[in-house]
């Protein structure tokens, strides 16, 4: 009888603003092989030319011929085929996919690196087995993806899971204050998600209570050092972020919420925003209690890359 080997997945690459990495995964989901390069700065053919060089090593180092591709990047992707919202401007207008797959003479499949996310958690991450699964990215922006029964949802335009370019729900009086000299979202609008529970939109806040910058991490750590302007402020920040998670459990009823990004790392949000988000759920209560969960990503930093590479599905071990 012949061995059984897991067969490769497709590579993942994950195109981010000072990086390029790229993972090849068995059908386990163990690597096989990964590596990372720093991204070419505002030049578009040069990132073109890491990511094919990337493919090549892969397969180089691995004896796996990488059949389909799947890339994250930031921003998403047209119905022309064209970047856009993309933080790396040299992306944007540009025929990303078209374009790998002219280089690499093989399918390429894209998503942003928020359904990236979310596909690496409900594939073999924290929410594996979960019908539902939205999850978000909180770091200098707020992203978010959406999977059903395993498969990415992208929407008729491209926008499912883009929580963060919604308006915060229901403000309090501390918001009315703040939103007098918002600042104003990438996106034109005022008031956005991503303005308040951004890394910078932390920082803000906090400046606007106490007169003093610090980065979120840094107000993460004097607050669990006792300093009572920076608990105030994560008290905030978890207000608001259990007030903007409610709204999608309204609309999408998740069965599991996963948190990724910079600021997901703070651990006080697991218990913390459960708690406070109930009472803005439509029907929550303690005759209907909430089965929702929140957890953190799994795979951390890695997510990104991994859902790249599950982005053509998930293969089944083949026999030599």
């Amino acid at each position: 009888m012949s061995e059984v080997r897991p067969a490769a997945s497709s590579l993942g690459v994950d195109l981010g603003g000072t990086k390029i990495e790229g993972l090849l995964l068995d059908a386990r989901g163990a690597s096989l092989w990964r590596d990372r390069v720093p991204t070419p700065q505002g030049d578009y053919r040069a990132t073109l030319a890491a990511i094919a060089a990337l493919v090549a090593r892969a397969e180089a180092a691995t004896g796996v011929s990488a059949a389909r591709i799947g890339v994250g990047t930031p921003g998403s992707e047209t119905a022309a085929g064209l970047i856009r919202n993309a933080n790396s401007t040299c992306l944007n207008g540009r025929p990303l996919r078209a374009d790998l797959q002219a280089l690499l003479q093989r399918p390429v499949r894209l998503a942003n690196d928020a359904n990236c996310l979310a596909l690496s958690e409900a594939t073999d991450g924290a929410a594996a087995g979960a019908a539902v699964v939205f999850a978000v990215i909180l770091g200098t922006g707020v992203g978010g993806g959406l999977v059903v029964h395993g498969e990415l949802l992208g929407g008729a335009n491209g926008l499912a899971g883009e929580w963060g370019h919604n308006p915060l729900p229901w403000g309090d009086v501390d918001d009315a204050d703040a939103k007098a000299g918002a600042t104003t979202c990438y996106c034109g609008k005022r008031g956005c998600i991503e303005t308040w529970l951004s890394g910078p939109g932390l920082t803000r806040d906090h400046a606007r209570h106490t007169g003093e910058t610090l980065t979120a991490q840094q107000i993460a750590r004097r607050a669990a050092g006792g300093d009572a302007a920076c608990d105030a402020s994560l008290r905030r920040y978890a207000a608001r972020l259990a007030r903007a998670l409610a709204g999608v459990i309204n609309i999408v009823d998740p069965d599991v919420i996963v948190l990724g990004g910079g600021l997901s790392l703070i651990d006080r949000w697991l218990d913390e925003v459960p708690r406070l988000w109930a009472r803005h759920v439509f029907s929550a209560g303690a005759a209907q209690p909430l089965r929702t969960r929140l957890v953190r990503s799994l795979h951390g930093d890695a997510s990104g890359v991994r859902g790249a590479a599950w982005l053509w599905g998930r293969p089944s071990p083949r026999p030599d």
